[in-house]
């Protein structure tokens, strides 16, 4: 798979899913019911995501989950 640094804009939703962990399968549906989070790009035939917006969309949803020592802490 690319790396951030190889300098495209976008990613395939092959790359989305092994970046996210999520099966190919599933982010395949959730692109086509328009659930996946991120606006999916379609080219012709092929889908694409922005980078910068999942980089976007993964940081935030990381910010939204406590902390190890606030999850441990019971606040």
């Amino acid at each position: 798979m690319p790396t951030k640094g190889d300098g495209r804009l976008t990613m395939s939703l092959r790359e989305f899913s092994e970046v996210s962990g999520l099966s190919r399968n599933t982010v395949y549906s959730l692109a086509a019911r328009g659930e996946l989070g991120v606006p999916v790009l379609r080219l012709g035939k092929r889908l694409l995501l922005s980078r910068r917006a999942v980089l976007r969309m993964l940081d935030s949803e990381g910010a939204a989950e406590p902390s190890d020592a606030e999850a441990t802490s019971g606040h």
